[in-house]
Order: structure tokens, then sequence, then C-alpha cells
């Protein structure tokens, strides 16, 4: 009686099977399996990389899955070291708590074997890939799912993604790399000897922005990306003035490499102490008090040019190709006016011009509290340094390019879009011709390139074409969205940005991250991105400019 039940029960699985799942026979497309396949970067560094959900929608108890067989298409085979498979029950969102099946042996077509009981309702299982230490971050990989089985039966699942090859990167710095909580606020730029230098806060004890214990760190690249030394600190104000670090940090550094020298300089913002919200500097701190504020809020930071008044402008200098760097120099009593309430770096890579000129974008508070953006620069090979009038109102971190005519383009981020998301959604944009004394509104400004008001990336990259002439591109990074910072994009104007038509678009992570970028040129061919992913806190990615140029 007991064998009768159970055939009886099996039986009833299988017609149940059947009913939910389709006709039993290899390789059914079902609508109550589907895959889909997410645009996020697959990265060295970062043992599961989550590229594709499975989805089965299950209304019979008893069901298991045994087996997935996933299609690696087009991907180059040694390029990864494994495949694995998670089961998420009911949680659309990855995991790696139960592994389903791992495999090291790789093939174009890989199956992956395990038993794993489904719960009646949706259920998900998740496909992640983990890159060899040699895969080349040019390539792409492709995946997809020949089938799963259930019991005795395959079934091919419908697939809703129309991703079909993902981009390859490094996780730079990762939550709690080097016992680390927080990386953010991206830089990264190219020396003279072709070294990759990327830079970025180290929050070591929680993500939230000055004041805290932050520093600002460096990671160098001397293969174009492939691979990164150890980090190094290039600047911490340790326990300066008798306070602990957490009352020391810096943060939001801008990195600029002189071409005309070699010497790369990164400044960056330091707070000491905390001036509170009446605008008065905090006495008696020490490492138990738990009083908070920074610089962009209320009266963080306040006219005049001591410590105890106004946060404090940072350069420090390396002239050994970023291997080792100076004590900082304060700049602040040299170019900041004493009834500002703030200067301070606008976070990513500086620029030289053509007659040598060395220009950091900057941002502040003025005599009211309300932000600008403008730039600073020196004449003199970093020896002094002037700041001009600001090139736009309630904007702050921006980025500067020069343009083909010699002018000089600033790319805002502008306070005002926090509202505004129809048309007139986009990036303030302004052009000087005299070191910023005067600044032109650009006719692209507010509209041409959206933003959810975060930090974005512009870059002009030169390259010779096939007739031999020197031609440039320039490049823009940001989240490209009015809403999120979801999707970063890199976006190509062919015409000193007039134009940034959408065929010269890529995007390389739809999803969620912090959402800063900043890109820098590796050599001719090809131009490269750090920023804040879904994936890494800084994810890096090499990208051919052939990808952009093919598509004119």
């Amino acid at each position: 009686m007991i064998k009768l039940l159970s055939f009886l029960k099996f039986v009833v699985i299988i017609i149940a099977v059947n009913a939910v799942f389709g006709c039993a026979t290899d390789h059914d497309k079902s609508e109550s399996i589907t895959t889909k396949t997410f645009n996020y970067p697959v990265l060295k560094g970062k043992s599961n990389n989550p590229v594709m959900r499975v989805e089965i929608d299950n209304l019979v108890e008893g069901i298991a899955v045994n087996s997935l067989s996933v299609d690696l298409g087009e991907t180059d085979i040694t390029d990864l070291k494994s495949v694995s498979i998670y089961f998420t029950g009911q949680d659309s969102l990855f995991n790696t708590e139960e592994l389903f099946s791992k495999s090291e042996q790789l093939k174009q077509q890989t199956d992956l074997r395990g038993r794993q009981k489904l719960i009646v309702d949706k259920n998900y299982l998740w496909v992640a890939l983990e890159l060899a230490d040699d895969a080349d971050l040019e390539n792409k990989v492709s995946v997809s799912m020949n089938y799963i089985q259930l019991g005795d039966y395959k079934f091919a699942p419908a697939n809703r993604s129309g991703v079909k090859y993902l981009r390859l990167g490094v996780a730079v710095r990762q939550h709690w790399d080097d016992n680390v909580h927080t990386y953010r606020i991206p830089g990264l730029s190219t020396t003279n000897e072709g070294t990759l230098l990327a830079i970025y806060d180290v929050r070591r004890e929680s993500g939230r922005d000055l004041q805290g214990h932050i520093d600002i760190g460096v990671s160098r690249s001397p293969d174009g990306g492939k691979s990164w030394e150890p980090m190094q600190i290039a600047l911490d104000m340790g326990e300066w003035g008798g306070l602990p670090q957490k009352f020391n940090g810096v943060s939001d550094a801008n990195i600029l490499v002189d071409k005309t020298t070699g010497d790369m300089y990164i400044a960056g913002l330091w707070m000491h102490g905390v001036i509170n919200s009446e605008g008065i500097w905090v006495e008696g701190l020490t490492e138990e008090s738990r009083v908070w504020n920074h610089q962009w809020r209320n009266k963080g930071s306040q006219p005049g040019f001591g410590v105890k008044e106004t946060s404090q402008f940072l350069l420090t200098k390396s002239t050994d190709d970023g291997k080792t760097w100076s004590e900082p120099v304060n700049l602040t009593k040299m170019c900041k006016d004493e009834k500002w309430w703030l200067w301070a770096p606008a976070p990513g890579h500086g620029i030289t011009l053509s007659d040598g000129t060395l220009v950091f974008p900057t941002q502040g508070r003025d005599e009211t509290g309300l932000p600008f953006s403008n730039i600073t620069y020196s004449k003199d090979g970093g020896m002094t340094w002037k700041t001009s009038n600001a090139a736009y109102r309630n904007t702050t971190e921006s980025m500067a390019v020069q343009l083909s005519d010699g002018s000089i383009m600033l790319n805002m981020r502008n306070n005002r879009n926090r509202e505004e998301k129809g048309d007139k959604n986009g990036r303030a944009i302004a052009v000087t011709t005299d070191l910023g004394e005067t600044w032109i509104e650009h006719e692209t400004s507010c509209g041409a390139l959206i933003e959810s008001v975060c930090m974005a990336s512009i870059h002009r990259h030169t390259y010779i074409n096939e007739e031999g002439n020197a031609k440039s591109i320039l490049f823009f990074s940001n989240p490209n969205s009015k809403f999120k910072r979801i999707k970063q994009t890199i976006k190509a104007s062919f015409d000193d940005g007039l134009t940034w038509s959408e065929k010269y678009w890529i995007e390389l992570d739809e999803g969620r991250g912090a959402g800063y970028s900043c890109l820098t040129s590796i050599d001719e061919k090809t131009i490269g991105i750090l920023y804040e992913g879904s994936q890494a806190h800084m994810t890096f990615q090499r990208i051919p400019i052939s990808e952009f140029i093919n598509k004119r």
C-alpha cells in the first residue's frame, strides 16, 4: 500500500509538472520558467559576479531542480575560472547563502547538477561567474540558459532580456578591502609614463561623508588597468591638533597630471573638528564624541581662512610617477575669497592646457552660502594658484575640458535638477576664454546631458584617424537617469560637445550604485573609466574607442 501511494504521488507530480510547465518533452519552452540577464560588469577580483536570474513560478509541492545547463555562447572560456548557481528562494535579489552547484570544468555548454526543492510560489536562482586572473578586459562574455531539469524532465526557459554581451572589468576596491568600510569619490588619470592612478576616499568606519575618519587612497596600475598595486595613502591628517582621526577627515579629491613636467598633484578637502549648524567650532571633541556636520550642510563651513572657521584645501605632489607623495601644502589662504563659506576641489581629474597651464575644477559656497562652480589654475608649474570667478550658481561638482578652439568648457552638477525632471533637466555647462574671468553659458546647458544630480566626468581624447590626422572626441559619463543613480553610461561627442547622439552611448552598468565616475585616456586607442558601480565600490573598465568610431 505504501509503495502504491508513493507511486500515485509521483504520477500526480509528473502530471502537475506537465500542467504547470508544459508538455514533458526535452527543451519545451515555458513561460513559467524565465531568465533575465542583467547588464552588470563582470569583474576580476570578485568571486561571484551575478549575471543571470532564473525565475520559476511553481504551483506544485514536491518539485525539485536537478540540473541547469548554462550556454556560454561566444565567451572565451579561458577568461573564466568558474560558473556557480545560487538558490535565493523567494528573494529575487542576488545572495550567496545557498550554493546549488559550482563548476570549474567549463565548456561552452556547462551543466551544473544538484538538488533543490522548490517552494510553492516564485523561486529564484542566480548564475554567477568568476573571472580568471588573466582575463582580457576588452573581451565580453555572453550567458544564456539551455534548459532546467525538474525531476527527469528538461524545460527551456523563456528569455526576458535583450542583453547579449557583458563587459569585463576590475573590482579595484570593494567593501571591507583592507578593513575599510567604504570607498567613494573616484578620480583617474594617466601619467606621462603611462601609469594609471586611481584615487578615492578611504572611508574607514562608515559610508558617511565628512566629517569622519577618511583619507585619500591611491592605486597604481602600470599595465593599463589589467592589474593594480596595493593601496597607498596620499593624504592623511592623522590626529592633527590633538583631535582623533575621525575629526581630521580628508575627502573629495582631484588628481592632476602636469603633462609638461610629469609631476602629479592630488587636491583634497580637509575638515578639522566640527563646525556646528550655527557656524560655531565645537570645543572639547574626543574619540567618544558623536557630534557630526559637514561642509555643505547649514553652516558647516564658514567665512575666513582658519581651521576652526572653514574647511581647508590641501595639495600633495608626486615626482616619481605616483609612488610617493609629499607633505600637503595648504592653499586656502592663497586662493579662497575670505568671504566665501567654502572653497574646495571638485572630484575627478584636472587638465593641462595646451600652453602648460594647470587647471583644477573647483567648487564652493559664496558669502550667502549659495553653491557655485569655478576653476583654479597655475601658470607657473604649480608654484602659485589662482581661483576664477564663478561659472554658474547653485552648482557644485564639475570637470573641465579644453575645446578645439582653446577655450575651457566646465560641465557642472546642477542642483536645480532635484526638482526639474522635464526637458530642462541637464548638466549646467559654461565656457571661458580668459581662465574664468568671464563665462558664457553653453547652448547645450540644462538640457543636453540629463542627470539625477550626481558628479559626472568629461574628458577629451585625441587620436589619429585613418588619414593620419589628429582628431578629438569628448567623452562624458554619468548615471543616465533623471531619477536614480542607475545606468552608468559613457556618451561621445564628435563636435566639441554640441551634440551627444544616442547612437554614441554605451551603457556599462544598469544597476544602482553611488554613481560618481572619472574618465581618462589609457592610450590612443583606449579610454578607461573608474566608477562607483552596482558590483564594486571602485569599478574599472577599458573601452576601445573603435566602439564609438565604428558607429559613425
